[in-house]
């Protein structure tokens, strides 16, 4: 069975926000699970899109997790089956995470932590200035739309977390790399083929 949203769980992410108008730094880095002490994924991030990839290949079929900013728009690529899938708005929100959203003011960064539709209703606090591998970040402290407590540490020139705490774990950004991404990674490779989710979850039904 294809199972396109085995994702590497919850760090896969989608960062659905409006707020990416201003000009970025681009990166590329490790997401690595500090409870498992592993990388669990690997994020790239260009202008107005992001591309997450599992750290362990799965024989299932799940791959990468390319995010559109411009237009909120999620799409799995599923190399073993050289197939696509777009994930429907419904199914992109449920996958979001309170920790990863990208900010316009690093220094005040509690209105764009509020406005993600999993902190609706929660709370932001900002702790003050602090260092995580080197690079300087500013800590924020907050709880979601259940009222789960997390921590948050955003980095000004990236204007993204690289560390966060919460309910369901903890883990950081390690070898942050700086620099313009390739345009490729955010494509569909050419030859794939569109997998039909809705066709599959009626069959399932059946």
């Amino acid at each position: 069975m294809i199972r396109p949203l085995s994702l590497a769980g919850c760090l896969f992410a989608v960062v659905l926000s409006t707020h990416f108008a201003w000009a970025q730094t681009e990166f590329s880095a490790e997401v690595f699970d500090n409870q498992k002490q592993e990388p669990q994924a690997k994020i790239y991030f260009g202008k107005d899109k992001i591309r997450f990839e599992p750290g362990k290949k799965d024989a299932r079929g799940g791959g990468a997790l390319i995010t559109n900013l411009a237009t909120q728009s999620s799409t799995v690529v599923m190399d073993q089956q050289h197939m696509y899938m777009e994930l429907p708005a419904q199914v992109a929100a449920q996958r979001n995470t309170f920790h990863f959203f990208r900010t316009g003011d690093v220094d005040s960064a509690c209105s764009d932590w509020l406005a993600q539709s999993w902190n609706k209703g929660g709370t932001c606090h900002k702790v003050g200035n602090d260092t995580v591998n080197g690079r300087s970040t500013v800590k924020y402290e907050g709880t979601n739309s259940h009222g789960e407590s997390g921590t948050v540490w955003l980095d000004p020139k990236l204007r993204f977390p690289v560390k966060w705490e919460g309910k369901n774990g903890s883990g950081e950004l390690r070898n942050i790399q700086e620099g313009s991404q390739p345009s490729s990674l955010f494509e569909i490779p050419s030859g794939y083929t569109k997998f039909d989710m809705g066709a599959m979850m009626k069959q399932q039904s059946q």
